[in-house]
């Protein structure tokens, strides 16, 4: 979820301390993440004009791993080198570099991924950059997993922040209350910026709607991985996590996430 910085410093600097923020627990973000679903991986793999893909702000490699097992061959960029590491234990090659940085090498390839990281992007550096690197036909293709909760476990998860973490209350009403209005704004940014790029067809949008059922245990090992909890202080995150897991308990100790995934999708029209 995109995430407003703290007040107090440039905002390029608070967004790449909030992006680096993840990398503080790396196996629980791999272990905890949602992945991606599998019909739109398919649905992009359908359209490249080959197998190689470049992977942005690959993390963990969660959906590195999910192109691989669509037989493509995957190498990911990601700037924070614990995520890196993390994505290279499981099986994917990272290079650690900012996007905007990276050097390619000479390397070329037949779609830029992003999996929930474009944001972290400048919008016409990356898009620049990733036309650098495509090969034509290839795709660029952001995407971001976008949270739908029930009624009653968004109202839970607002009131404990509102007790225990009052000045993230606006960021955590945002993500449970509205994700899809917030997202419309990080969209019409990418958007803009690879239109402002130059060398795309006009981007597409996208959307595959699925859900997931979370266990209380399982939903609250992924809460400290957001971008509104990775860096609220234990103590404050437990009080936290007490109050919502009570609500759990008190609806069965499951409860079923609605998910909207959102894809811009961007063709490179010449080399």
């Amino acid at each position: 979820m995109p995430t407003t910085p703290p007040s107090g410093l440039p905002e390029a600097r608070r967004n790449r301390q909030l992006a680096e923020s993840f990398g503080t627990d790396a196996a629980r973000y791999d272990r905890a993440r949602p992945r991606y679903p599998d019909a739109l991986v398919q649905r992009i793999v359908s359209a490249l004009p080959g197998p190689d893909v470049l992977d942005v702000g690959c993390g963990t490699g969660i959906a590195a791993r999910q192109f691989h097992a669509a037989g493509c061959r995957v190498l990911g960029v990601e700037p924070d080198a614990r995520m890196a590491d993390v994505a290279r234990t499981l099986g994917t090659a990272a290079d650690v570099a900012r996007f905007e940085d990276w050097d390619a090498a000479g390397r070329t390839f037949d779609a830029v991924v992003a999996g929930t990281a474009w944001h972290w992007v400048d919008p016409v550096a990356g898009a620049e950059r990733a036309a650098r690197v495509l090969r034509p036909g290839g795709l660029l293709a952001p995407f971001w997993n976008v949270l739908r909760f029930p009624d009653d476990v968004a109202d839970a998860i607002v009131g404990a922040c509102r007790r225990a973490l009052p000045e993230a209350a606006s960021d955590v009403t945002a993500m449970t209350k509205g994700a899809l209005d917030a997202y419309r704004p990080v969209c019409v940014r990418a958007a803009d910026g690879i239109r402002d790029a130059g060398g795309f067809a006009a981007p597409q949008q996208w959307r595959h709607d699925w859900e997931w059922t979370y266990t209380r245990d399982a939903w609250l090992d992924q809460m400290p991985t957001l971008g509104a909890f990775t860096r609220v202080p234990p103590a404050v995150m437990a009080d936290v996590l007490a109050g919502v897991g009570a609500a759990i308990d008190a609806r069965g100790g499951s409860f079923t996430m609605g998910y909207a995934t959102v894809a811009l999708i961007a063709v490179r029209t010449d080399a």
